[in-house]
């Protein structure tokens, strides 16, 4: 799982704090879809054509890698962390994701993660279609929400806490408007 304590993890996560950011942003042609998939413990299996262009690696630099390796440093862990505990628990999941590409540009995304499964159900990866999000969206509602995301994660004491207190602040949003998380990015527009 990618989200664990590693020190594997640490390393990438120090690692993808040294990368330079550009500041800008790739727009994704609303006719594009990027399409990914991955094993169970979400290393790279298949990228399609728009996946490699907008992450600028190539198919060698990502099979087989974590998918996190075009995670943006802006993106709160508890998006992911919620992403995760959805998908393995087979079901499906809409979100608003910041990706990096290798040269430090960045690109909003709707992905739309679901579990693959094989001929008798077993959950045997995952797949995601992503596209262009629309961008007052993101703009009004999904980066004020993931800056006060990241601004909880980093006031907390651990890595741990930082998920909890994240999770706590999603949990009652979602309670607050009384629906699930997909709901809710549904009931912004997309």
């Amino acid at each position: 799982m990618l989200l664990g304590n590693s020190s594997t993890q640490r390393e990438r996560q120090m690692k993808s704090s040294t990368l330079t950011l550009t500041g800008v942003e790739r727009k994704m042609d609303p006719s594009e879809i990027i399409v990914t998939k991955t094993d169970l413990d979400g290393k790279i299996c298949y990228g399609n054509r728009t996946f490699f262009k907008y992450a600028n690696y190539s198919p060698q630099e990502c099979i087989g890698k974590q998918h996190n390796i075009i995670r943006h440093p802006e993106m709160p862990r508890t998006v992911f962390k919620l992403l995760w505990d959805t998908i393995q628990a087979g079901q499906e999941i809409f979100a608003y994701v910041n990706n990096r590409s290798k040269n430090g540009d960045h690109y909003w995304v709707l992905a739309h993660v679901t579990p693959s499964r094989d001929s008798n159900g077993t959950v045997i990866g995952y797949h995601s279609n992503r596209r262009a999000p629309n961008a007052e969206v993101v703009q009004t509602y999904i980066q004020p929400l993931y800056d006060e995301l990241l601004a909880v994660e980093a006031r907390a004491s651990s890595p741990k806490a930082a998920l909890e207190d994240g999770q706590a602040m999603v949990a009652g949003l979602l309670d607050e408007k009384r629906m699930g998380f997909n709901e809710m990015i549904f009931s912004l527009g997309t």
